[in-house]
């Protein structure tokens, strides 16, 4: 690992390479059979993949006694609705929190195999689904075992904070609006303070998970643990360069979001109705897709040839 300087590593030069990769994958000739295999695999890949969003609500006027009125009443509506029908609460709830759990425990295996599936399409140029869904087998299942770890865990911690700000919440007592009011800005600005810096780790962690554990798996057919292990010294050593990596997979983002909008305009909206649609709009965004994680294997293979996911020709791109 000593081997590895600061000066050696470049968030700049492996884009060049991630956009020679994307031509010559896609373009180089066209081939849109080729397009929807690959896609299926980076369909896969993506699948355990979602968003988070929130909605903003509006504030009443704490100044005025009609509002103050009927903000608590509702409020103690609610609670009280809870309350009386916690029995019925608590076993929608679990049936719902079990189905959910199914379906995201589906989809994380799912992702985990397409994961190898899609760094194999890179790598090799090829489109192929049946021989890497089976020559991935052990590696796709030990990557599903460690992220359920991470899932479950990252669940429990998240789930037990918001679990104790809503029982806060609910029990706060009934003193008027203001302190009502007063009471659950008590409990939610010291959980926010929790949580917010607890997602933002486990999202870090999760992307170097996917971004550089999965290519070392790849490479080494070696379990999950044992993959973070190596990653773990490289990171170690390469703390900056690893800092300026997610600083710049930002902007990468942001750029890759703006195309996306000039798609969307430049088809006057047809494009919107087609990405949502499971699987096409993966396929009209392959080209995205490949340019992003070919971007991250080029990234990992400026530590050394160990590392280097791609064939001879290939390694004089980086």
């Amino acid at each position: 690992m000593d081997e590895y300087h600061i000066n050696r590593i470049s968030v700049i030069a492996p884009i060049s390479a991630a956009i020679a990769r994307t031509k010559e994958i896609l373009f180089q000739p066209f081939n849109l059979g080729k397009w929807f295999v690959i896609g299926f695999c980076a369909f896969l890949a993506t699948l355990a993949q979602s968003g988070m969003g929130g909605g903003g609500g509006g504030g009443g006027n704490w100044s005025s006694g009609n509002h103050n009125h009927h903000g608590m009443e509702s409020f103690n509506g609610i609670r009280e609705a809870v309350m009386s029908n916690l029995p019925i609460v608590l076993i929608f709830g679990s049936i719902a929190l079990i189905v959910g759990i199914a379906f995201m425990l589906l989809f994380l295996w799912l992702s985990s195999r397409g994961q190898f599936m899609f760094v194999h399409c890179i790598a090799e140029n090829k489109a192929e689904v049946k021989r890497p869904w089976s020559k991935y087998l052990n590696v796709g299942n030990s990557l599903f075992l460690f992220k359920f770890a991470v899932w479950g865990i990252s669940l429990i911690c998240i789930g037990l904070l918001t679990g104790i700000g809503a029982l806060l919440f609910f029990t706060v007592g009934s003193g008027g609006a203001r302190v009502q009011a007063m009471g659950a800005l008590m409990i939610v600005l010291p959980i926010s303070l929790l949580i917010v810096p607890l997602v933002i780790a486990i999202t870090i962690f999760v992307k170097f998970t996917n971004d550089f554990v999965v290519p070392i798996m790849y490479l080494r057919g070696c379990r999950c643990m044992d993959a973070w292990r190596e990653f773990g010294q490289l990171l170690k050593i390469n703390k900056a360069n690893f800092a300026l990596y997610i600083l710049f997979q930002i902007v990468i983002n942001m750029a890759i979001a703006a195309i996306m909008f000039a798609l969307m305009i430049a088809t006057c909206c047809i494009a919107c109705c087609i990405l949502p649609i499971p699987y096409l709009g993966t396929v009209l965004l392959l080209p995205l897709l490949i340019f992003d994680q070919g971007y991250k294997l080029y990234y990992l293979a400026q530590f050394g040839d160990a590392y280097n996911v791609f064939t001879q020709n290939d390694q004089q791109q980086v």
